[in-house]
């Protein structure tokens, strides 16, 4: 076979320094990999950078009897085109990262073979589409598609991974030749100590780890650390961390340490949820998820984030003294979560639009061209708020409260669909419990939020649920929620790991029906704004 595997290792990876040669069941890391690939008789060959940070590296493949080739640090596809100059443009490439350990000889020799008998420019087995989890990664192209990616790739983006100019200009194949698997959304690459530990349980103890068949360790890998317990991830939750950072809701009793905290964000990333929700408010919820991203958690999935409420800024106040307060807003929520630039920044208050003269989206906009945000939003408490965010362009996030006894956004929904066939506006729905009232049994909470009779409704939301054969009130109410065309994500938080998982066992069910969820809109009971409004409510020991 006129091929040969060109798997990339680094000394300096922002994420876990010096993984390539931390040991793994005896071998370096980046080793054990090249071991795996060349088990079959392939050349492998390692492409290390020439700087002076990889001397090390160098040294221990040589130790091992690794091939060794090394080229620039920052362009690493100047460095395949470099380690691969004495071939021939005709020659097969296989490109390999030094921190998947599963892809071995055979995997290899399969996805290569298939590659030539459909007589492809590319292919590669990193999509969920593959069934393979992520980090069993496989991709080939020929050596001629590299050189002309070298003469014509100019972004950061493509420079550094390599492929990307050549899946445009070639177009992209997926191997799914093991879509059946449905192993896509695990994971089983090496960004930090997590991910290690997780590999730690998946490779048997009594086997070769060079020889351990790659089949063997993906039916294996749901034994690793925070895998998903499901067969498709959780895509439309969206873990609300109010509760990781303060007390909240009308009936939470958490009493979480930092360890649980952690497990719980750590948990639900692994289980595929779409976003983390918080906010600068929300005590130390930013500081929890930063320590999180800290520990080799970064990008894994969206943080969206608010402003700081900024109630405590007189009306009167000068632009430039806003502009330092958000500044400073923003400045405290990258330092609390890590991060230097933040994903999707919410105004805490859609009133936050229109104050100070706009001086507060006025810098928020600076900010986001300075790069320190990415996406802007409004979380939004009305109608009237939500439909005087569809009408600010930059706006492509928005947040509201919704939940099946919530009848006050249907008029809204025609300006909305206008709105997103114009440009992409993301629409997160939280408080789909009412804050955990509508599971709530107790008449003295109810009458908190003003409804002296909460039989009517009490009954009515348990008939549904039997009704629609639903486990409860939670999972009815959910459903609802995740059926509405319109919302892509629903924040729901949890007091404990229990919650939560069972909070992921339910978005793991089927939605509900456009029929029921029209019968239920016909149905259901009557309350006012003083209700669906826990701004509203009577203030006793709530928080």
């Amino acid at each position: 076979m006129n091929c040969v595997v060109v798997l990339q290792a680094r000394s300096n990876s922002s994420r876990l320094p010096g993984k390539s040669f931390m040991h793994f069941r005896g071998l370096p890391l980046v080793v054990l990999a090249a071991r795996r690939a060349a088990s079959t008789g392939l050349p492998v060959i390692v492409a290390i950078s020439d700087d002076p940070c990889d001397d090390v590296l160098a040294s221990i493949l040589t130790e091992y009897g690794v091939a060794c080739a090394r080229g620039p640090l920052d362009d690493v596809l100047g460095r395949f085109v470099r380690v691969l100059a004495d071939y021939s443009d005709d020659v097969t490439v296989v490109r390999l990262t030094g921190d998947n350990l599963v892809p071995d000889g055979v995997l290899i020799k399969e996805v290569v073979e298939f590659y030539l008998s459909e007589g492809l420019d590319y292919i590669t087995t990193t999509d969920i589409e593959s069934g393979l989890p992520y980090g069993v990664a496989v991709e080939v192209t020929q050596l001629a598609n590299l050189r002309e990616a070298d003469r014509h790739a100019v972004t950061m983006d493509e420079r550094e991974h390599v492929t990307p100019y050549i899946k445009k200009a070639f177009g992209r194949t997926v191997f799914r030749c093991y879509n059946d698997l449905r192993r896509g959304h695990f994971r089983a690459t090496i960004d930090c100590l997590d991910d290690i530990l997780s590999l730690h349980r998946v490779f048997p103890e009594n086997e070769d780890p060079v020889k351990v068949s790659w089949r063997t360790l993906v039916d294996r890998v749901h034994m690793g650390l925070f895998q998903p317990t499901g067969d498709a991830p959780v895509a439309d939750m969206v873990l609300g961390t109010a509760q990781l950072g303060m007390p909240y809701g009308i009936t939470n009793s958490s009493n979480l340490d930092d360890v649980d905290r952690s497990t719980i964000i750590k948990t639900a990333i692994g289980e595929g949820v779409q976003a983390l929700d918080t906010a600068a408010a929300y005590g130390r919820s930013e500081e929890v998820i930063g320590a999180v991203l800290a520990a080799g958690w970064t990008g894994r999935c969206t943080i969206v984030t608010k402003l700081s409420p900024m109630s405590d800024v007189p009306e009167d106040a000068s632009h430039a003294a806003i502009a330092a307060k958000v500044e400073a807003s923003v400045l405290r929520s990258c330092l609390a979560l890590r991060q230097s630039r933040i994903d999707t920044l919410l105004l805490h208050r859609a009133t936050q639009l229109k104050s100070w003269d706009g001086a507060v989206w006025r810098t928020l906009l600076d900010l986001r061209t300075q790069g320190r945000i990415k996406d802007l939003g409004v979380s939004v408490q009305s109608p009237e708020e939500l439909l005087s965010a569809l009408s600010v362009p930059e706006i492509s996030h928005i947040q509201l409260p919704f939940n099946i006894l919530d009848y006050r956004w249907e008029p809204c929904l025609g300006a909305l669909e206008e709105a997103r066939l114009r440009s992409s506006i993301t629409v997160h729905a939280r408080s789909a419990l009412l804050q955990g009232l509508l599971t709530s049994e107790d008449p003295d909470l109810w009458k908190r939020a003003n409804v002296d009779n909460a039989g009517i409704v009490l009954n009515w939301l348990s008939e549904q649920a039997t009704a629609n054969d639903r486990e409860d009130v939670s999972d009815l109410c959910l459903a609802y929620a995740r059926s509405q065309g319109w919302i892509d994500g629903v924040v729901v938080g949890c007091d404990d790991l229990a919650q939560l998982r069972r909070n992921i066992s339910l978005f793991r069910a089927p939605p509900l029906s456009k029929e029921v969820c029209e019968e239920i809109s016909e149905t259901r009971p009557h309350l006012g704004l003083e209700t669906l409004d826990p701004a509203l409510w009577r203030k006793e020991n709530i928080l």
